[in-house]
């Protein structure tokens, strides 16, 4: 806490940032369809940023722009990811939001130490593990039923993971960290491809609730590229938490009618979509607590791999993948047996957690187990260079030493919404975040609330609607009070007691192959940071098909991959012209207080990447981190 209050002194300058005049009118649709003033046109956005004194990295510039600023008036690096999330809830709102949840993972350089809160949705006090079972039938209701829906919607947890990581560990209240955002709700951003597509990909399910359309489909018609889009309705509610704080949502108005929206979820008129009502009670709200868990840790090529712990899968599957894959030697003198070896190491992962992973307060998780190198190296025993596993891969037992090797027929991979977005943050000080958030699919429920400006998650769609493996015990079942199984990985990497790196995405469930493929690329193949998030990705989760980006299906190994058995399709094009694989978003840093920055190049649109102080960029391939010297 001394600490804490030294930095509050430094971070006083954020008291002269614009302070905005409070909105009375009336709940309004977002203004677009103008073109945007030139005061509103996006930061510059670079892929690329390298200096000192702090660093922010997003999907949008918007967003990055607005931590950056917090950096530059004092702000640490937790207050610097409050405000950047908070602005990824305007910009990005089909990804994120304060209807949503996610991990935050932080490195606090005072004590030397990784924290982590598990900020996810819950389940409502009445779902049961049937929930998502049609009584009349006996078998889950049709997905695409479940997704648009009140049923799938789970109590929110940004918001309180915002305000613990603030109390927590940072300098500024929530109302200043929300000011860059509300400034942005107010005044409006630039239209850009890739929100214009986002919107076209949701506008059948959005013109089928009234509030949604409303405010995302303005006059009936999709946003024009290059037009201002306003949503003074979060302005306002953002405006709200400012005042009154988080209990706003949790046991006051905002929460009324969050929950008034999931019981009756505003179905527009002529509508013919079923729409189920949702579970949730205000009591609900007032009951939801985030969790400070200690974080998974693993070792690297003797590096430190802190991640999430369970109720998310990321930690406990990317490290297993690496503690199976350092029982080999990978290289970019045998690429291809690289690449071999990540898919079946990921191969394996994916059929230990789906068996394994759930809510720890509802089932006994395996996780020191599940990252033991004992049973890594049990697992590696499967691995052959010349031939490839068949999917489903059987789980192994992690309880039980020698019983890594056992073969035979896993359960199915569940689907996991791709959506979410990540950013990542650092201060002078040397403190570090790796924050995974989400509203779970594109667009979530497409459920917005009435007069708030935001939509509801879908996240409860991440359950297991039913056991994945008849008569196998299923950790992953709808429950009151549960959180449902992520994917999302937030990772900080440490050498010699320092960060390393920090790296994330979204992606559901390519979040885990994401994340393990980038730093296989950088500690491995002996990529720059820019070239391990730039590379083609390929996604394995224990499938009979890996998924592919098209720049990997043109290229050389993937044909010798094929003479060892694996089998690759397209990945599944969501809103972009070219099927993608994550976006990544991750920090490097160098002694002397050097960083880089990192952001997607061309996924997602490009993402934005910014230092508070930059220091000119020189190509240069950077060594392997875990190599000697």
């Amino acid at each position: 806490m001394t600490h804490r209050r030294a930095l509050v002194a430094a971070s006083a300058a954020l008291f002269s940032l614009p302070l905005l005049l409070p909105h009375t009118a009336a709940a309004s649709p977002a203004a677009t369809g103008s073109p945007a003033p030139p005061g509103l046109r996006p930061p510059a956005k670079q892929a690329v940023a390298v200096g000192s004194g702090g660093a922010v990295s997003s999907v949008n510039p918007y967003a990055s722009q607005a931590g950056i600023d917090v950096l530059r008036h004092g702000g640490n690096a937790v207050d610097a990811a409050v405000a950047t999330a908070a602005a990824l809830g305007v910009v990005e709102p089909y990804s994120a939001g304060i209807g949503g949840g996610g991990y935050f993972v932080y490195y606090d350089a005072r004590s030397k130490t990784v924290h982590t809160i598990d900020g996810r949705e819950t389940g409502p006090a009445r779902m049961r593990s049937d929930s998502f079972v049609d009584p009349s039938t006996g078998k889950a209701i049709p997905f695409d039923e479940a997704v648009n829906s009140g049923l799938s919607v789970g109590v929110p947890g940004t918001p309180a993971t915002w305000q613990k990581a603030l109390d927590d560990w940072g300098t500024v209240s929530l109302a200043k960290a929300l000011r860059p955002a509300t400034r942005i709700a107010d005044e409006g951003f630039v239209v850009n491809d890739e929100f214009r597509a986002q919107t076209k990909l949701n506008e059948a399910r959005f013109r089928d609730f009234s509030s949604t359309a409303r405010l995302f489909l303005p006059g009936g018609e999709l946003p024009v590229v290059g037009t201002r889009f306003r949503n003074p309705d979060l302005a306002r509610t953002y405006r709200e938490l400012a005042r009154d704080g988080v209990g706003a949502l949790y046991r006051g108005d905002i929460g009324r009618d969050i929950v008034r929206t999931v019981q009756h979820p505003p179905v527009a008129e002529g509508s013919t979509r079923t729409v189920r009502p949702g579970l949730m009670e205000r009591t609900d709200l007032a009951g939801y607590r985030t969790i400070q868990r200690r974080p998974t840790h693993t070792t690297y090529h003797g590096l430190d791999v802190y991640s999430m712990a369970p109720s998310s899968s990321g930690g406990t599957t990317v490290g297993e993948a690496l503690n199976i894959l350092e029982n080999f030697h990978l290289s970019s003198a045998d690429r291809v047996q690289a690449l071999h070896h990540y898919l079946e190491a990921s191969r394996i992962a994916f059929a230990d957690r789906n068996r394994w992973v759930g809510d720890p307060a509802f089932s006994e998780v395996p996780t020191r187990e599940l990252l033991s190198k004992e049973f890594a190296k049990d697992r590696a025993c499967l691995i052959r260079p010349d031939a490839t596993l068949t999917s489903p891969v059987a789980p192994g037992d992690p309880r039980g030493p020698g019983q890594g090797c056992a073969r035979g027929t896993g359960g199915v991979e569940p689907y996991e919404g791709p959506s979410t977005t990540h950013l990542v943050a650092s201060d002078r000080w040397g403190n570090v975040v790796s924050y995974t958030l989400t509203i779970e699919q594109t667009g979530g429920s497409a459920i917005t609330v009435p007069g708030r400006g935001f939509l509801l998650n879908n996240e409860l769609t991440d359950f297991d609607f039913t056991p994945l493996t008849p008569g196998v015990p299923d950790p992953n079942l709808p429950g009151p009070g549960k959180r449902p199984r992520s994917s999302m990985s937030p990772t900080i990497v440490m050498r010699d007691g320092a960060p390393l790196i920090a790296v994330g995405s979204p992606g559901g469930a390519t979040i885990i192959t994401t994340v393990l493929q980038t730093l296989v690329n950088r500690l491995d193949l002996g990529m720059s940071l820019p070239e391990a998030v730039a590379a083609p990705r390929i996604s394995q989760r224990n499938r009979t098909t890996t998924e592919a980006e098209p720049a990997f299906l043109d290229s050389p190994e993937r044909r010798a991959l094929e003479a060892l058995g694996q089998r690759f399709v397209l990945a599944p094009q969501t809103f972009t012209p070219s099927p993608e694989i994550g976006a990544v978003a991750a920090l490097e840093f160098a002694p002397g207080g050097r960083v880089t920055a990192v952001a997607e190049p061309k996924r997602r649109g490009g993402g934005s990447a910014m230092v508070v102080r930059a220091t000119p960029l020189i190509p240069h391939r950077d060594p392997s981190p875990a190599s000697p010297g």
